[in-house]
Parts: structure tokens; sequence; C-alpha cells
């Protein structure tokens, strides 16, 4: 971590991280929405809008973001800088902590926001070395590269396929434990084979078979499985390269 990632608050480095992932999943960056988030990883306090406000005034001062009032904020160069390394730290060690530490996937992210701000640049690339420079996440999730560079397979919400059709779960929403839990107790994780045998009408429930077992899931559910084909589709083509600043190669 750099001297000057350092010096910064552990809500700020919250802030910048989950500012990353609301623009990596083509989300606003507003007030509430940034509360509630950063409310989840502070349970024991009581975070206000105002509170927010503030923090993205601070950071906004610091340039990191760009602040518009009511309407929220948006990366600055150097604050995307700052956000990559941050993201690219956090989803190395929770990959590390699933494959050589055997955490279960529901336990990494908390895991790794309590160690991230201990462990210096040279652990983070030797686990990069170790774990032999991987491009996804437990989850599913892009790890960006040291250029701050991700691949981005082409993927698609379980709620929308079709009866009948087979996919691969690609990624899965690490927003809140109880719904990762369940994902993982019924096999609905990264690299899982899952055919779609029946949607019920207006209710939105999907009677899925994962291996020999078939289970019923809600809305819930299935919005927070990504998905992509189970046979690669020609037309669409290989997984997209972004740098940085998210512009595709």
């Amino acid at each position: 971590m750099s001297p000057e990632l350092r010096t910064l608050p552990i809500r700020a480095i919250d802030c910048l991280k989950l500012c990353y992932k609301l623009r990596e999943r083509g989300e606003s960056i507003t007030t509430s929405v940034m509360r509630e988030r950063l409310q989840f990883l502070e349970p024991t306090g009581q975070l206000s809008d105002a509170t927010v406000t503030q923090l993205f005034k601070w950071l906004a001062e610091r340039g990191y973001v760009r602040y518009t009032p009511y309407h929220g904020v948006e990366l600055t160069e150097t604050g995307q800088q700052m956000a990559t390394a941050l993201v690219r730290r956090h989803r190395l060690l929770e990959l590390f902590l699933v494959q050589i530490m055997g955490f279960p996937l529901d336990e990494v992210d908390a895991e790794a926001e309590q160690i991230e701000h201990a462990i210096s640049d040279e652990f983070v690339e030797r686990m990069d070395a170790l774990l032999e420079h991987p491009t996804e996440d437990p989850h599913g999730d892009p790890i960006p590269n040291e250029g701050g560079g991700v691949v981005v397979a082409r993927s698609q919400p379980l709620s929308t396929v079709s009866p009948g059709q087979q996919v691969i779960v690609q990624r899965v929403s690490d927003d809140h434990p109880g719904v990762l839990r369940y994902l993982t107790s019924v096999g609905l994780i990264p690299g899982a084979l899952v055919k779609v045998e029946a949607v019920a009408p207006y209710g939105g429930v999907y009677t899925v078979r994962i291996g020999e077992q078939t289970h019923a899931i809600g809305d819930t559910v299935t919005q927070a499985v990504l998905v992509r084909p189970a046979t690669p589709d020609p037309v669409s083509g290989p997984a997209s390269v972004s740098t940085q600043s998210g512009e595709h190669a």
C-alpha cells in the first residue's frame, strides 16, 4: 500500500473501494447508496447521509472524487488508480483465503477487510505469484492486474435465462453473506453447471438443477448470480479486456 493510502482513514478507503465496485456495475455513486454500503461494513455505528456527504467532500478536496451535490460522486483519475490498487489487494486476498487458507466463500470478504490494511505491497505481489496471477476472485469478480486492467467475462443474470438452457455460474454477489451462504449450500458458486428446468409465471420462482439436486429459488437469488452459456457462443466472442480507465481492448 502506498504511503499516501496508508494515511487515509479506513472509512475513506472503504468508500473508494465501494466507488470502484459501483462503477464496475454501472451503478450511480449516490449518498444514500454509499451510506447503505458503508453501514453494512460498520454495523455497530449509525451513519447518516450528512456523514457520507462530508466524506465525499473530504475525498473531493484531496482530488480522489468529483462531488456534485444531490448527485453523488465520480472517481477522478487519481481516485480510480487508488481504488483499483485497493480492489486488487482485496480480491487477491479473498482468493488467497479461499484457496490457501480454506475459508468459506461467505466469510472471506469480512476477513479480507480485517487483514488488507496491514499487509505490505510485497505480500500482495507474492500472493499474486503464488496464485499464478489470477484474473478472478472466488466470487468471480475480476482482479485488476498491476497495470489496472481487468479481464471481464461476458455474463447475464440467472433471472434472464429461459427454461431448458444450461449455463455456468460466472459471478455471485458478495453484498450479503446470508445470500452467499445459501448459494454455497445449494452449489450455486462460480464454475457450477446449472440447468433451468422451469420458471413459475408471475412469481419469478426458478426451478434449477445443479448436479443431481433440484432447487426452487427466488428472485433475490437469481439476481445475485451471473452466468455464461455452457456452450461458448462464437457470435459473442471472448471476454473483454478493460484498461484502468474502463476502455476496452
